[in-house]
């Protein structure tokens, strides 16, 4: 029974290697990979499809439209006028306080309901030609 002691191990490291993919393998995910890019690449560089190529600008921004200077301050200054807090007029559109600290900052994604709301509460007209 010698050789099973706690000191004597007689195990050896056991490695795995992955093979390296073959040459076709190799082209074909190159093909794959490719695909996909080309195709929006020459759709947009030939002109066929102007959508993808606002699409692939639009992507590129990765950002949303926020609230403009000019509205908030609209906002702001009608709530004022009116002689009410950021929680009185949200009481009043059934919205959370938050919304209208964030359109008063210019931090919210305009919602065009949310703004109609807000006219219609304030009775100042927030969008367009005053």
């Amino acid at each position: 029974m010698a050789g099973f002691g706690p000191m004597s191990q007689d195990w050896e490291p056991v490695v795995i290697r992955k093979k390296a993919p073959t040459a076709a393998a190799r082209k074909d995910e190159k093909a794959v990979n490719a695909a996909p890019n080309a195709g929006v690449n020459k759709a947009a560089s030939s002109g066929t499809s102007l959508n993808t190529r606002k699409l692939d600008d639009e992507t590129e921004n990765l950002s949303h439209d926020r609230v403009p200077t000019e509205l908030k301050k609209c906002i702001m200054q009608a709530r004022m006028d009116k002689k009410l807090t950021q929680a009185q007029l949200a009481q009043i559109i059934n919205e959370k306080p938050q919304i209208i600290q964030e359109y008063e900052s210019g931090k919210a994604i305009p919602n065009q309901q949310i703004i109609s709301k807000l006219e219609r509460a304030l009775g100042a007209k927030l969008r367009g030609k005053k």
